[in-house]
């Protein structure tokens, strides 16, 4: 018998061998069990009784999906939980998201999973159909065990302050129109949509360094370069979110010849020669920053940006022939998603054609270092059916420093004559007003931040397909903020927002 229950997950193999040798019969269950509660005991019980030896892993801390404040018990805690119950031999943290890694150490002879995954559509995350691979490759069987079903879930929402006041309230509302089930086939059906995404492309390079100090001769910064990346980001990063809840998804921007580009170009799947131009005097954007991994914290310190960007860009038989493309084709889409980064694709010719062709024009018009003050909403655009725009932005369009936030968007959104409108306030929150007089404000749902760069992004394109669907003004602030909430816990625009765990973490927050 092993001295300890708890181990460490390299160790499994070796704990479990005395109990091969003896022809002991290993179950397994796999979850996140965040707090254990009867159903998780009977749970355990039934498992323990189809073999010999029961061996638990949980999912560890920085792989938990189940949205903001969870798991509400760390690692440690849960394991010691679970090791105190008479029925399980070994419990062990796994350090990967899902449970094939885990199938595959602990080799088992019978896995087990609560019976509501009997159904293959209860797992949002898709992983469930995984699982059911790795255990049919080592030859052995899957059982669902669970007579007696609550949820960690639900209990937690209810009965533990896990949440902020704000959140729970906020939440607890949303729930009474779009409960779990009702939140995930929302999501879903945007898969029905036909999108058009037009924007600027942006490369986001990321030099990563070790500051070493100032330069003993002159007053300079002195680093040491470690590593970097490029990221597809600006209309690209929103383009790759969109594509992950609708597969009818083109886009429509310019591009240099750089040599190098196609290769980053072939990782966002762009149907070639539809709607993207290229041009050979035209410089590819790239915006690189120099950034350095805290020490004290998650989030990248950022140090010092270049831009690589053509100071005043104009190719006039360009632009006439992308327009003539989408003119033919515009008219087959059901939303039309704009980001306008004011680097030189977005000329007033192609803004005058989207807000008059556009079958629902969803837009986000940004201010930056390269276009401050020049690229405002309210002077480039004149009919828009929804927009997003952060707290700086409108400042900016308002011409005021002290905000009325609502009041401010209101009025914004009413001279564009949109149905709905956001404005984000960076760790703050998110308001929603729509022209139905309604309003929403949603507070962040992360607290552990690593970039914010892009976050706007992912929260514009769920406002969008939300939008575009006519959704209450509060479930398309939650649905932002959802995204937004995915996007500053990833380096840049490293990777898209992902559906599964979007749905996962609604899900989680509105179980009540």
């Amino acid at each position: 018998m092993p001295i300890q229950k708890v181990i460490a997950f390299e160790n499994i193999p070796e704990a479990l061998e005395i109990y091969r040798k003896e022809g002991k019969r290993v179950v397994q269950c796999h979850g996140t069990f965040d707090l254990i509660h009867p159903g998780h005991i009977v749970h355990f019980e039934e498992a323990k009784a189809l073999g010999d030896v029961l061996v638990v892993t949980i999912t560890g801390d920085d792989h938990v999906n189940k949205g903001p404040g969870r798991p509400h018990f760390n690692e440690k805690l849960r394991c010691k939980s679970i090791a105190a119950l008479e029925s399980v031999d070994i419990v062990a943290t796994v350090p990967y998201p899902a449970a094939v890694e885990a199938i595959n150490q602990v080799r088992p002879d019978v896995y087990c999973k609560g019976k509501e995954y009997e159904n293959s559509n209860a797992d949002p995350t898709g992983n469930m159909a995984n699982d059911v691979t790795a255990v049919e490759r080592l030859g052995a069987e899957i059982q669902y065990v669970g007579s007696v079903v609550f949820s960690s879930s639900k209990l937690l929402n209810n009965h533990f302050e896990h949440l902020p006041e704000a959140t729970r309230s906020f939440c607890r509302d949303l729930a009474e129109d779009f409960p779990p089930e009702t939140f995930r086939k929302t999501v879903e059906d945007f898969a029905k949509l036909k999108i058009l995404v037009i924007g600027d492309i942006i490369l986001d390079r990321y030099s990563y360094v070790q500051v070493q100090g100032l330069a003993s001769k002159n007053r300079v910064l002195s680093t040491r370069f470690i590593k970097e990346d490029t990221h597809l980001g600006g209309a690209l990063a929103i383009y790759r979110h969109l594509r992950q809840f609708s597969e009818n998804v083109d886009f429509a921007s310019i591009a240099g010849t750089e040599p190098w580009l196609p290769a980053l170009l072939d990782k966002a799947y762009i149907k070639p020669g539809l709607f993207l131009e290229h041009d050979e005097t035209y410089t590819t954007i790239i915006k690189q920053r120099f950034v350095e991994l805290s020490k004290r914290s998650q989030e990248l310190g950022k140090i010092f940006s270049i831009n690589y960007i053509d100071p005043q860009y104009a190719n006039p038989s360009l632009e006439n022939r992308l327009i003539g493309k989408l003119a033919k084709r515009i008219a087959d889409y059901d939303l039309v998603v704009v980001g306008d980064f004011g680097h030189g694709l977005m000329t007033q010719k192609l803004r005058d054609f989207v807000q008059a062709e556009s079958p629902f024009l969803s837009l986000n018009c940004q201010t930056n270092s390269y276009n401050h003050g020049y690229n405002l909403i309210s002077r480039q655009y004149q009919r828009v059916n929804a927009f997003s725009i952060d707290e700086h932005e409108l400042m900016l369009d308002r011409a005021k420093q002290n905000l009325e936030p609502e009041k401010d968007l209101r009025e914004l959104s009413e001279s564009l004559g949109s149905k709905v409108s956001w404005i984000t306030r960076g760790a703050k929150e998110a308001i929603g007003v729509d022209s139905h007089g309604q309003t929403a404000t949603c507070v962040r749902l992360e607290n552990q931040v690593v970039d914010t760069i892009g976050a706007g992004d992912a929260f514009f394109s769920l406002c969008s397909l939300a939008a575009k669907c006519d959704l209450p003004i509060a479930l398309g602030t939650f649905l932002g903020q959802l995204a937004g909430a995915q996007a500053v816990k990833i380096v840049g625009n490293e990777e898209s927002v992902n559906k599964a765990k979007l749905i996962k973490g609604g899900m989680t927050l509105l179980n009540f």
